[in-house]
């Protein structure tokens, strides 16, 4: 038989090699399909281990961290906010308190008076006299979001997505901005490791677009590793 009559045949006809390289080939397509059902699955458990461990070797920093915001600044060491999270759905995220009682109230005065205190969507101010001394510290190096680690515990976050906003800001969302929405809210993310807030919003909505379109695993790997880094520089938090 000709060779080319060879290669029409199937792979049971056509030898062992043959065979061999087709029950290959569907073993790697089983493999494939395998991983890409238990994906979140592994990522869940991924999160437990990662957040739950965390969690407890930073506990004396967590520990320390509450007894100074509680004995500079009157009021509970933890401060609860409502988020959205994935396709809408809203939890209560948990941070250290950075700033002094009836922040919140200040915040529309604050918005009126202080010119750079909203770009559109997001309030943010770079000297925010809300902000208590300790909270100051704590915010420059990202130690009052550690608590979070027990919203990823819960389900509420991952260890890697785009950063939960409040409801007032995914109101005013484009239908580019609400694109965020499409994955599970995350601790960190590109933009977190990338300026921070040092990004203006659209910034901040193209990186996590990037994410969210074409991330693989290995590119979020590269986020975790430089995550650190960028906490420990400071440079873009307030």
């Amino acid at each position: 038989m000709e060779p080319h009559m060879i290669k029409r045949l199937p792979p049971a006809l056509r030898g062992g090699m043959a065979r061999g390289g087709a029950q290959l080939r569907r073993l790697r397509l089983l493999a494939r399909l395998a991983l890409g059902d238990a994906g979140p699955h592994v990522r869940r458990i991924l999160d437990v281990l990662v957040a739950g461990g965390a969690l407890v070797v930073l506990s004396p920093l967590l520990i320390t961290a509450a007894i100074l915001v509680c004995a500079t600044s009157p009021g509970p060491a933890l401060f609860f906010q409502e988020r959205i999270g994935k396709r809408g759905r809203r939890f209560l995220m948990i941070k250290l308190r950075t700033m002094r009682i009836g922040a919140d109230a200040e915040k529309a005065k604050l918005a009126a008076t202080v010119g750079e205190a909203s770009s559109g969507v997001r309030f943010k101010i770079k000297n925010d006299p809300r902000i208590t001394p300790v909270g100051r510290f704590l915010r420059k190096y990202s130690i009052d979001e550690l608590p979070q680690l027990w919203n990823v515990v819960r389900g509420d976050l991952t260890l890697i997505g785009p950063r939960p906003a409040v409801w007032i800001e995914v109101a005013r969302y484009g239908a580019r901005a609400m694109r965020r929405l499409e994955v599970q809210q995350g601790l960190t993310c590109l933009w977190q490791v990338g300026g921070r807030s040092d990004l203006s919003f659209e910034q901040q909505v193209d990186l996590d677009i990037e994410y969210v379109d074409r991330a693989t695993p290995t590119d979020e790997f590269k986020i975790v590793a430089k995550t650190i880094p960028a906490v420990l520089s400071g440079r873009g938090a307030y």
